[in-house]
């Protein structure tokens, strides 16, 4: 918990990972280009006192992940995003094994999302079957630029994909969190275009699609189709350290989606570990629109913990102390409201 000037906010760092990017783990060259461009990302937007050296970057481990999130970074709770980019690591980059045995051994602190790829057919379906089994995850992290032999990206409306929904349905897997933001080198940036995510939505109104990196810097698409879907949230990872460096992107950023989406969905992310939460809850508690942007309205304490945590609590089910409760809300956008088919009955 994270206490500042007597109000008590309830943290959920909803994108996490334990990555392993060593040279011995690095496949090919593209595993060194995709690490380095996630240091970059870290080197460019993080303060200076924040800074990891490269060789810590690489690995950091249980113990100092426990250590970085919870004992250090104000979180109550975190969850697992992993990725796995199999064309790039040998074992994977996010470490599933090791990831999930982290969570098990800390359910109270840590929740497991699995991954998969749609792209393997029925054996990857066999296998998402086998993994819940064992691990009884309730979301999934997709990544749909992630190389896969000669395919270099595939789309969330693609038939494949559509059949892994249904198995995540039933299997009452709802949560479906897609990287949709910046680029990493070396893969393709229109891989991670938003427009699917409105086909995706449409058709599966009972999943929970969690848009990652709010579609940076697609911010204006993601904004229109979340308005459209109410089954469409965004994840700020990525998004938060602008704070630091593009205080006022990041006003724009957070007060478009305040407009469009409201508050009640988004989530707090410190893409751990591209960035530490501690600096990044700190600077967002503190942060304020500026007076001067006057298309925004000011940001509220409620608002901000509704985002760095009661939201993400609320969608995984994780307990919240009585005393840091909010009363539930509908969704409070400030944007124009989205026509009901009574509006439609004579168009």
């Amino acid at each position: 918990m994270y206490t500042k000037d007597g109000e008590n906010y309830f943290i959920v760092d909803a994108h996490i990972a334990l990555w392993d990017a060593r040279p011995e783990n690095q496949r090919n060259i593209h595993g060194k280009q995709f690490i380095d461009c996630f240091y970059d990302y870290h080197r460019n937007l993080s303060p200076a006192e924040q800074l990891w050296t490269y060789e810590e970057y690489l690995y950091q481990g249980g113990q100092r992940l426990m250590k970085d999130i919870f004992e250090d970074g104000y979180v109550d709770h975190a969850i697992f995003q992993p990725a796995y980019l199999g064309e790039f690591y040998k074992n994977g980059f996010g470490q599933i094994e090791e990831s999930y045995a982290l969570a098990a051994a800390h359910p109270t602190q840590l929740t497991y999302n699995h991954c998969f790829d749609p792209r393997n057919g029925e054996a990857g379906l066999d296998q998402l079957r086998a993994d819940h089994e064992r691990m009884n995850f309730k979301g999934v992290k997709l990544y749909t630029a992630e190389w896969n032999g000669d395919s270099r990206g595939y789309k969330l409306s693609d038939p494949w994909t559509y059949r892994y929904f249904e198995e995540c349905r039933k299997l009452g897997v709802k949560n479906i969190h897609v990287h949709k933001g910046p680029t990493i080198r070396p893969l393709d940036r229109d891989a991670f275009d938003v427009s699917d995510v409105d086909h995706a939505a449409t058709d599966f109104t009972d999943l929970n699609f969690v848009v990652e990196h709010v579609g940076l810097p697609r911010l204006e698409d993601f904004c229109w189709i979340a308005t459209q879907e109410p089954n469409v949230h965004g994840g700020l990872a990525v998004a938060m350290p602008f704070m630091h460096t593009r205080p006022r992107y990041f006003a724009q950023i957070i007060g478009e989606l305040i407009y469009w989406i409201g508050e009640d969905r988004i989530q707090f992310s410190s893409d751990y570990a591209l960035w530490t939460p501690r600096w990044l809850i700190e600077a967002f508690v503190d942060f304020q629109i500026p007076e001067d942007m006057t298309e925004y309205a000011p940001l509220t304490i409620d608002q901000k913990k509704k985002i760095l945590g009661l939201n993400a609590a609320k969608m995984y089910d994780i307990p919240v102390p009585e005393a840091l409760r909010l009363p539930d809300a509908e969704e409070t956008a400030t944007g124009p409201r989205q026509p009901d088919r009574a509006d439609l009955a004579g168009v």
